[in-house]
């Protein structure tokens, strides 16, 4: 188990989360839409990934309350990026879809931020690529913990 209070181990964790947090920043300035806030793409990258949720499930997946997932899936709503429907089995609640126009949106900022990282992978050398791909999966894994 690592010692993750002292020493190497200490030291690998500051340094992880400050190139995570550096890399997040400037990726962040790669959106195709300006108007969106990080957390409202975020909602929208949730979606593209499960298909459609309930406000509450998606307030879940995001790490946010329920009435703050009620007020961004308002202001996408009214951008044209999402559809509430009734949900087929609970009459009292709503299912959030994304739209065909958020779809097109995540597609274009998708790309560009992987031509962003592509162009700094480029400067890599083939042993630090080798590395940072086998690292992928496992920053996949912490993303969703």
């Amino acid at each position: 188990m690592p010692d993750l209070k002292h020493g190497d181990d200490a030291a690998a964790v500051n340094s992880l989360r400050s190139a995570v947090m550096r890399l997040s920043r400037r990726l962040k300035h790669q959106r195709v839409d300006e108007s969106l806030s990080p957390t409202e793409m975020s909602v929208l990258g949730t979606l593209s990934n499960c298909g459609s949720a309930t406000p509450g499930e998606l307030a879940r997946k995001e790490h946010v309350q329920p009435p703050s997932m009620t007020r961004i899936v308002a202001l996408l709503e009214a951008k044209g990026l999402v559809r509430l429907k009734p949900h087929p089995e609970d009459r009292r609640q709503k299912v959030v879809t994304q739209t065909e126009q958020a779809v097109v949106m995540l597609e274009e900022s998708r790309r560009k931020r992987n031509a962003f990282l592509a162009t700094l992978v480029e400067g890599l050398d083939e042993d630090e690529w080798a590395k940072l791909r086998a690292a992928a999966p496992v920053l996949e894994k912490l993303a969703h913990r």
